[in-house]
């Protein structure tokens, strides 16, 4: 039996590799520099041309470009009126802002557990967390992969209440043959270096409500206008404006936003190099009885913007964490994604206890994110495998 590294073997990797990274060429930083010798650094057209170019991404009729994923999700609560006690239903498993969003508005999170195989919000859950003080759902699109958008759209339906997709991993999937970002009534974006494209920090709302697009609009530029039809006190001057909600300011630079409209270029082929390294590892992993792969749900057809692998805890003489170390070993710097939102001790203080979740806690306790990125080399998808072949047997029982 091969020794891992950490007992005095030969690591897998050379070379440390992450579990995510951004890929820029050439081409990205001739748009940067484009941009910064232009006439605006900030509110100029570089904006509005890359809303346009999100449009035809995701089918959506409107987009509202923003400086953070978080800002994308906080401005889509404002929009959908969550206010003090509206409780609003999201998922443990995914990072903080999707419940903090919530939480800026008054709103109280309320947590539904996850499907066991596909690690994405459990509609039924859901649909048992729904009181009248329900006003929402916040659906996160994990690891890329759609959420179960039918049942939660019907469920919606049914109830009154908005529909919010969390999409910051998933710029890219398809839901039934269609982009995600025009589905839901609203649909948040996150493009963070780690993200399939990047601004270097930088979000986005899409949606096909006119009057939601109107809201996020306000909400994004300090909810001030120059718009008549919406001020108390309208007025022709050139210079007049109101401020007429309480709005933040959340605006991209036209910096950022030339650097995403660079990388949207090459959504595609980041998207099909992701699909092929997830092909690779499900064919390895899938025949290793230590592991579980995610199970994709036929609807969706993922853009995956990360690979977890799941550990069954029983089939291993040692736990996660030194597994994940003896992975450090071999130079694979892995992640968890994520910690249960309630488990971190701001929520912990606020009064949730660990025990809501079944499914999303025994999952915590068994993943880990291994590298996936477009830059990623077959000879590193190869020694990532390797690496978690001599793991699992080292290990195995």
């Amino acid at each position: 039996m091969e020794k891992p590294a950490l007992f005095g073997g030969t690591p897998a990797c050379a070379v440390p590799l992450p579990y995510g990274k951004h890929s820029i060429d050439a081409a990205d930083m001739a748009a940067v520099a484009e941009a910064l010798q232009s006439d605006f650094l900030t509110g100029g057209p570089k904006i509005d041309e890359a809303q346009r170019k999100l449009c035809a991404v995701t089918g959506a009729k409107y987009c509202v470009l923003v400086n953070s994923g978080t800002a994308a999700l906080h401005i889509a609560a404002l929009a959908a009126g969550i206010g003090a006690g509206d409780e609003v239903i999201t998922t443990p498993i995914t990072f903080a802002a999707s419940a903090n969003c919530i939480l800026y508005c008054g709103g109280v999170p309320v947590f539904a557990d996850i499907r066991p195989d596909t690690y994405n919000i459990d509609p039924g859950s859901v649909e048992r967390l729904i009181t009248p003080k329900t006003r929402a759902v916040v659906a996160v699109d994990f690891t890329g992969q759609a959420a179960e958008l039918d049942a939660l759209c019907a469920l919606c339906e049914k109830h009154g209440l908005l529909l919010i997709e969390d999409a910051a991993h998933a710029i890219g999937t398809r839901y039934r043959g269609r982009p995600i970002g025009g589905l839901a009534d609203m649909t948040a974006f996150s493009f963070h270096p780690v993200k399939s494209v990047t601004s270097g920090e930088g979000g986005a709302v899409t949606t096909n409500d006119e009057a939601l697009y109107e809201k996020l609009l306000l909400y994004r530029t300090h909810g001030i206008t120059r718009n008549r039809a919406l001020m108390r006190h309208p007025d022709d001057a050139p210079w007049y404006n109101e401020q007429v909600v309480l709005g933040f300011n959340y605006r991209l630079s036209d910096i950022q936003a030339a650097l995403l409209i660079s990388q949207l270029q090459k959504l595609d082929r980041f998207v099909a190099r992701r699909k092929e390294i997830v092909r690779k590892y499900d064919v390895a992993f899938s025949a290793i009885p230590q592991i579980q792969v995610q199970r994709e749900i036929p609807e969706s057809d993922t853009a995956r913007h990360l690979y977890i692998l799941r550990l069954r805890a029983a089939m291993l003489r040692c736990t996660r964490r030194e597994f994940f170390d003896a992975l450090y070993a071999e130079n694979i710097h892995a992640q968890v994604h994520y910690l249960p939102v309630y488990y971190h001790s701001y929520y912990e203080q606020a009064g949730y206890p660990k025990g809501l979740c079944p499914h999303a806690e025994s999952y915590y306790q068994e993943v880990l994110s291994l590298p996936l990125y477009y830059s990623l080399s077959d000879e590193d998808v190869e020694n990532v495998i390797h690496a978690v072949r001599k793991l699992t047997a080292y290990y195995g029982r």
